[in-house]
């Protein structure tokens, strides 16, 4: 196979390889490093037989992945730096573009989880449970026997059925979220409470690092600490989940969230509240029809 061929049939791969490596890795960037990576290794096994590029390539990115998770794992930084460059923040409207959206990103309730696990277990759940990887060749990848690769992936799985996800319809989720918004602006804090699950994780992002609070009642008082009539916030889409865009009267975006609505209430919310990283982020305009 020459070059030109080699190449044609590696771009008939690489949307599969791309939503594989970025569902591991959380991030687009890596994502399209490590299918650029996978190309360069293909190239110089170009005169191997590979009898099944796809699963070849499926091995070698799996690879990559698990060296940038394993590597990931070493550094202090706040997991923030992995992700938050790939969040796609947009209107938030009911338009085929939004299922795309759904389609090819992580929610940033499932990313939370997924941080939370062992490289291995990640890369494990990710390719068995949503891409139906044999364990046999997560074991080749990760290094480890299929039985071992069952294990990591029931443990993750384990993990993640813990933590909360969205749960109902797409449009209730979306009004769940427009009636927080309405009874913040109102100063209604009996609504705010009968909205948000007693046992509400709010995870914050900001330059000093990543804090969890638990507890309806941790909202509630920051609510209570700012004056609604000084800022705007209206909902948008946060990686295909219903969020909320928030900006001070200047213009100046302050915060992102993304929140997780679980039987009506919400039991998860994601700010992200660091300046510098808004500032960099491309986000709906603050005067957008809607």
């Amino acid at each position: 196979m020459d070059e030109e061929e080699l190449a044609t049939a590696f771009e008939r791969q690489r949307p599969h390889l791309l939503t594989m490596a970025a569902r591991t890795l959380g991030s687009m960037a890596d994502a399209e490093d490590a299918v650029q990576e996978a190309w360069f290794r293909l190239r110089r096994h170009a005169d191997d037989p590979i009898d099944n590029l796809g699963g070849w390539l499926t091995r070698v990115v799996g690879r990559i992945c698990i060296d940038v998770l394993r590597s990931r794992a070493t550094r202090p930084e706040s997991t923030l730096d992995d992700w938050a460059d790939g969040l796609i923040v947009t209107e938030d409207a009911e338009v085929p573009e939004d299922a795309a959206v759904a389609a090819d990103s992580l929610g940033l309730a499932l990313i939370i989880v997924l941080e939370t696990l062992r490289p291995e277990e990640r890369l494990a759940f990710v390719l068995h449970d949503m891409f139906a990887v044999p364990f046999a060749e997560i074991g080749s990848i990760v290094g480890c026997s299929t039985d071992a690769a069952k294990m990591l992936a029931s443990r993750a799985r384990r993990k993640v059925q813990q933590s909360p996800l969205p749960k109902g319809e797409r449009k209730q989720r979306r009004e769940v979220v427009d009636a927080f918004l309405h009874a913040a602006r109102d100063g209604d804090f009996d609504r705010l409470l009968s909205l948000l699950d007693p046992d509400l994780r709010w995870h914050r992002f900001t330059p000093h690092g990543h804090t969890v609070t638990i507890g309806a009642n941790e909202v509630l008082s920051a609510l209570r600490s700012k004056s609604t009539a000084r800022i705007e916030a209206r909902r948008v889409n946060v990686n295909g989940e219903p969020g909320i865009l928030v900006w001070v009267p200047s213009g100046r975006p302050v915060a992102v969230m993304s929140c997780t609505v679980v039987d009506g209430r919400m039991a998860q919310i994601v700010s992200i509240l660091d300046p510098a990283r808004l500032a960099h982020m491309p986000l709906p305009a603050r005067d957008a029809e809607r």
